[in-house]
Order: C-alpha cells, then sequence, then structure tokens
C-alpha cells in the first residue's frame, strides 16, 4: 500500500477507497503520538510532507473529478501520528460536501464494496504515486539548495 518515502514517513494508498485517492501520511516512528513529539523541523517536514500528498492527490485526481482535498491529523483512535488525506468530488451529495467525511456514515465509508482493490483503484494509485515522486523530486530540491 506504501506509495512513496517521504522525508517524514511513507505515504501509503488508504484501506478503504470511499472517496477515492484517501491517502495517509504515516510518521516512520512508531513512537510518535502527537506532533509535539516531534522537532519544530520534524513538524514542519510532516506538514509539508503531508501537503504534497495531497497536492499530488489532486493533481492525479483532476480528470476523475476530484476538485479539492481535505487533510486532517486527528490521532483519536490510533496512537500514532498519521495525517489523511480526503479526496472530494462536486459529485458528492448535497448534505456531505460541505463537511468533513465523517458526515458519512461509519458503515458507508468503510463497506467491503469500498475496500482498496487493485483492479478497481491500482490505476488512481499509480496515478498519485507518479504525481507524488515528481513532487517529491522537485520541492526537496528547492529545500536543498
Amino acid at each position: 500500500m506504501v506509495m512513496g518515502q517521504m522525508r517524514s514517513g511513507f505515504a501509503v494508498i488508504g484501506d478503504t477507497q470511499h472517496l477515492p485517492g484517501y491517502s495517509l501520511l504515516l510518521t516512520d516512528d512508531m513512537a510518535v503520538d502527537h506532533p509535539t513529539d516531534l522537532s519544530w523541523a520534524q513538524r514542519r517536514a510532516f506538514f509539508f510532507d503531508l501537503s504534497l500528498l495531497g497536492e499530488a492527490v489532486l493533481n492525479a485526481g483532476r480528470e476523475r473529478g476530484v476538485h479539492r482535498v481535505n487533510y486532517e491529523v486527528l490521532g483519536n483512535s490510533w496512537n500514532h501520528l498519521h495525517g489523511h488525506v480526503h479526496a472530494r468530488y462536486e459529485s458528492e451529495p448535497a448534505d456531505t460536501i460541505g463537511g468533513p467525511v465523517w458526515r458519512y456514515p461509519k458503515e458507508v465509508r468503510n463497506a467491503p464494496e469500498h475496500r482498496y482493490d487493485e483492479s478497481r483503484h491500482g490505476e488512481f494509485r499509480a496515478a498519485i504515486t507518479a504525481a507524488l515522486q515528481r513532487l517529491m523530486t522537485e520541492a526537496y530540491a528547492e529545500l536543498d539548495s
């Protein structure tokens, strides 16, 4: 499920693809529970990497109907720092499009038919991965100059 190793962790495609393109950034240190567990430089890297992942989802998803992405760092159910990138679609129902993805009932978000499946989601995952690799190359080169 890994799409790339970033400076602050790993970009992965989500286990569920209720809104196709759902991705996460997982820190590579299991002892890190919250952004404040990181140094300031590590925090900058984590949130910058999360923004790169979101940009990759948006860039790869535009022709698939993605019109924006939502970012979240919650930490309520898994004590390991991670960030969510949710692809959002103009085709979403009016009662959910203007709010967080959590407005969708859990049984809808995690329904078996939305489980990641390579035959259904692999092409989009590959496009996100390619976009992410391009962005990392460009962004990291600028940061290092």
